[in-house]
């Protein structure tokens, strides 16, 4: 079985370079959206604990693999000197059941939201955008911008986060991607003229991160930061005025921004999930006035995406450690035998 370490993932981006593997992560995920109906899909089960909540993301594609994840959202953990967000997963053969990976995922989330975000940004976005708006500049706000400049032209980034230290962590880190970078006071003066708005904080409440009248015609929102039950970034009333794609419907009612409807009427303002945007089925922009809204909330395709590039990877450039998860013994039916 292989297992992948952050030191063995390090080694595998070092050899694939960042670049590509983003780029290769976006046709992975364009080649499983386009394979929609072969997945047996549920929304994740998640267990609301003091300070956080920790979630199972498990899918199968009903041909080779079945991948899960272990995730939390833990938002004080940085006042103790943690990450507010792990996570750890596994690849699976399905007709034996047999795991075949055991990966750090923490990483491999932050590439993965990265991608999925570009993705939908490449498909709903102006294709003239180059002013970027990034609200929240914690773990994943570089990720982010790596993944929005392969797919559009982004010469400015105006960015804000309540916490002054994330946003010196943010602008050190970028310093030399050769981006303007615009500090900003608060989240209307980061708004103001963008193309595209990120929002990706870790607030655990019902915040108005974006207000309704900030947003100007022809913007493109990534709405990132919602992801569980109780937690959204936009004012409601932005919703209306919105083409709304969500990646699983299902799962979205329960944590996205939509998650303050009713069913029926959520069911009517969403205009589409992703792999209808990704099958051609329908457009992702109607024109240059409108705005578009990516209610995303991760989902276990996007997970089952990366893992399978991570192995494939890891198999290609020979890298990852090898170990016995289950035990060796050539009677199958002996299992004392293994100790």
């Amino acid at each position: 079985m292989k297992i992948i370490t952050v030191e063995s993932l390090t080694k595998i981006l070092d050899k694939h370079g960042l670049d590509n593997y983003l780029v290769d992560l976006m046709q992975a995920l364009k080649r499983d959206f386009g394979r929609w109906e072969l997945f047996t899909k549920m929304p994740r089960p998640s267990m609301h604990v003091p300070g956080g909540v920790l979630e199972l993301m498990p899918i199968c594609d009903n041909e080779t693999y079945y991948t899960f994840k272990y995730v939390n959202c833990h938002p004080k953990n940085p006042l103790i000197g943690q990450q507010t967000v792990v996570a750890t997963g596994q690849l699976s053969r399905i007709d034996t059941g047999y795991p075949l990976m055991f990966s750090e995922m923490t990483i491999l989330t932050a590439l993965r939201t990265a991608a999925n975000a570009a993705l939908a940004t490449d498909l709903m976005s102006r294709q003239d955008s180059q002013i970027l708006a990034l609200i929240g500049t914690g773990a994943q706000s570089e990720f982010q911008v790596k993944g929005l400049r392969l797919v559009r032209d982004i010469k400015e980034v105006r960015y804000f986060d309540i916490d002054p230290k994330a946003m010196d962590k943010f602008e050190k880190n970028m310093r030399e991607v050769g981006i303007k970078l615009v500090r900003c006071r608060d989240a209307e003066e980061a708004v103001k003229g963008a193309d595209i708005i990120t929002t990706i904080t870790a607030c655990k409440a019902n915040v108005d991160v974006i207000k309704n009248k900030w947003v100007k015609a022809g913007v493109h929102l990534n709405a990132l930061g919602g992801d569980t039950v109780g937690k959204t970034e936009l004012e409601l009333s932005i919703l209306n005025r919105c083409r709304i794609v969500v990646e699983y419907f299902d799962q979205s009612l329960i944590e996205g921004e939509i998650q303050r409807l009713k069913r029926n009427k959520a069911k009517k303002m969403v205009y589409a999930e992703l792999y209808e945007l990704v099958n051609g089925s329908k457009t992702g922009r109607k024109n240059e006035q409108e705005i578009t809204l990516f209610d995303s909330v991760g989902i276990a395709l996007e997970d089952y995406s990366v893992l399978r590039l991570t192995y494939e990877l890891a198999q290609k450039y020979k890298l990852g450690e090898e170990g016995n998860f289950t035990p060796v013994i050539s009677d199958p039916k002996n299992l004392i035998g293994a100790l």
